[in-house]
């Protein structure tokens, strides 16, 4: 039998593409303007700036070089690449696991909120939530469609479940069609459109006059001036840092397995410095120009400085639907505005979801040598049943807890423990001659010290706080209701399951490997 050929990015710019958009999703224009609001507007910027340069960027060129690495020796998933930085530590693939189970975590809920943002594009253009001006009307709109309560707008969930169903076929037919064929193909259309959507938007938003018979310092220059204007005493506060920490490691992708596996497809010679920091360019324009230009300031011309506050900690899903809306509805042409604003968050999904699948593909392709169709096929009908978990019981706490641990926990391990590996037990001198193989672009010297040191510190530090100041409360459910309670241990019960399900995959690969000879 002849070797199976691996499948590869068809350019450059088309990988520079996918990466980018792996890194945009629903976090740029939902999640970022949030916590900046939320934690202290311009002071929010500061730390979240030094953790894109200590952090961000330098996760970026490990997880682009060990990818590359890996791939070298047919791996495009955590566990053989680990073996591989790692040859005489024969556990090591399993912790490489979290590489695979942190993106499935994600995607089970994700795919259903990337769902709402495809309903919301067609209920814009037939004006279905038109006549809605108040929060209290969009809130009961929003709740009716996600099935949580009958009322005048749904009366089932059957709704948001179609449009669920057309969204898991998109991303499951962008996957079946390979790297360059599907994904590749997908996000060099994706990416430019959306950002051609949020340029208007922000245009739009950003030439808006103070609303008649309302005070004329609720202005465009007010509203920008909130979110930049730093209060610099925020700084004193460690929840600040580890907000805009989190919020680096939630926009760029890193800490997830996604890009290491995405870097596997390039060819030996292949740039990963410059490339990397153009992926990380196109991601904070997309978030810091664009995401912080519309919602906040909009927000804060047509309801005003005292509601900027409440409308931030609402949270992501009552800002992105609850409240965008209403604004939209405020301006000339609201139906196209509406359709641009959800059109591009559907589109963001789109990219980052099928990044968050292929880490599992890829692991079935390259260690049980299943075809493309063939691994497809297993993980849509796996996901399809974990889906639903986030479907019907979103009002019992289960998609935040699927976000803790999936988006939250096993990020910060798995860069933390990555970060390490490439900088101490691959040697920092062989690292740093790995980076630039082949590379564009000289890094600057300091970098070698800063991913030997300081982000591993950084990360240390981080997840040593939480353990100090979270760990028990999390897990005695303290902040569970009863009613609650037993829905979250079965998620618990079904995320540990998950995880031993591809440890004992893992093993049977790895002995399959070794009866066959293969290199591991």
């Amino acid at each position: 039998m002849g070797k199976k050929i691996r499948d590869s990015w068809g350019s450059r710019m088309g990988m520079i593409m996918a990466v980018a958009g792996s890194a945009v999703g629903l976090g740029n224009f939902l999640r970022f303007p949030v916590q900046a609001a939320k934690n202290g507007g311009g002071a929010f910027m500061v730390p979240y700036f030094v953790a894109l340069l200590v952090v961000g960027i330098p996760l970026m060129w490990v997880e682009w070089s060990i990818g590359r690495y890996g791939g070298g020796f047919g791996h495009s998933t955590a566990p053989g690449v680990f073996q591989n930085l790692w040859k005489k530590n024969r556990f090591i693939k399993y912790f490489g696991i979290v590489g695979i189970f942190g993106p499935l975590v994600i995607m089970v809920y994700y795919t259903y909120i990337e769902s709402w943002t495809l309903a919301y594009s067609f209920f814009a253009l037939s004006q279905k939530f038109t006549g809605i001006t108040d929060q209290v009307s969009m809130q009961a709109f929003l709740r009716g469609f996600q099935g949580l309560e009958k009322n005048q707008y749904f009366s089932s969930i059957i709704i948001a479940y179609t449009f669920f169903l057309i969204t898991f076929i998109v991303n499951m037919i962008v996957l079946n069609h390979g790297i360059r064929g599907g994904i590749e193909k997908f996000c060099k259309f994706a990416i430019p459109t959306l950002f051609i959507f949020a340029i208007i938007l922000a245009v739009r938003v950003l030439t808006l006059g103070a609303p008649v018979k309302m005070n004329p310092d609720w202005n465009i220059v007010n509203g920008l001036g909130y979110l930049w204007n730093p209060d610099f005493s925020q700084l004193r506060n460690a929840k600040v840092w580890l907000a805009a920490t989190g919020q680096i490691f939630f926009t760029l992708s890193v800490g997830m397995g996604v890009i290491l596996t995405y870097a596997s497809y390039l060819k030996r010679g292949d740039d990963v410095a410059l490339s990397g920091l153009t992926a990380v360019s196109m991601n904070e324009i997309a978030e810091v120009v664009l995401g912080a230009s519309i919602i906040i300031p909009a927000a804060f011309v047509f309801f005003g400085p005292m509601a900027i506050g409440d409308i931030a900690a609402s949270g992501a899903f009552n800002l992105g639907f609850v409240t965008m809306p209403l604004i939209l509805g405020k301006l000339p042409l609201p139906e196209l505005m509406g359709f641009l604003w959800f059109g591009l968050l559907f589109l963001a999904g789109v990219t980052s979801s099928v990044s968050m699948a292929q880490p599992a593909v890829a692991f079935l392709e390259d260690e049980f040598k299943l075809s493309r169709k063939q691994s497809v096929l297993i993980l849509g009908g796996a996901m399809f049943l974990l889906c639903n978990a986030a479907i019907f019981f979103i009002g019992r706490g289960v998609v935040d807890e699927l976000d803790f641990w999936g988006g939250t926990f096993c990020l910060v391990l798995f860069a933390t423990f990555e970060v390490i590996l490439f900088g101490w037990i691959f040697k920092i001198n062989r690292a740093w001659e790995e980076v630039h193989h082949g590379a564009d672009m000289k890094i600057p010297g300091i970098y070698k010290y800063i991913i030997k040191y300081v982000t591993p510190s950084f990360l240390i530090i981080v997840l040593g706080a939480w353990f100090f100041q979270e760990w028990l409360p999390i897990i005695r459910m303290d902040n569970v209701s009863s009613v609650d309670r037993p829905y979250i241990m079965a998620t618990r019960v079904g995320l540990c399951l998950i995880f031993l399900i591809l440890a004992v995959m893992v093993k049977v690969a790895w002995k399959k490997r070794r009866e066959e000879g293969r290199e591991i």
